[in-house]
């Protein structure tokens, strides 16, 4: 079984919630984010992330080409 490498995955975290013990687990991040009907920080620009809205509605309007 491959182990989760924490520090290289905290390095690409694109998150900016300071306090979130998630950051580096990207497993418990996915599952936390999508019990809240939501994708995680890293699917978003970083403009997009921090608006904290990660709802699949704005992913979806923020991927669409005009």
């Amino acid at each position: 079984m491959r182990q989760c490498n924490i520090e290289k995955n905290r390095e690409k975290c694109t998150c900016t919630y300071e306090p979130c013990p998630r950051k580096g687990l990207c497993c418990e991040c996915i599952t936390y984010h999508r019990k809240s009907g939501e994708l995680p920080g890293c699917f978003f620009s970083k403009a997009d992330e921090a608006t904290y809205d990660r709802s699949v509605e704005r992913f979806v309007k923020a991927n669409t080409k005009k």
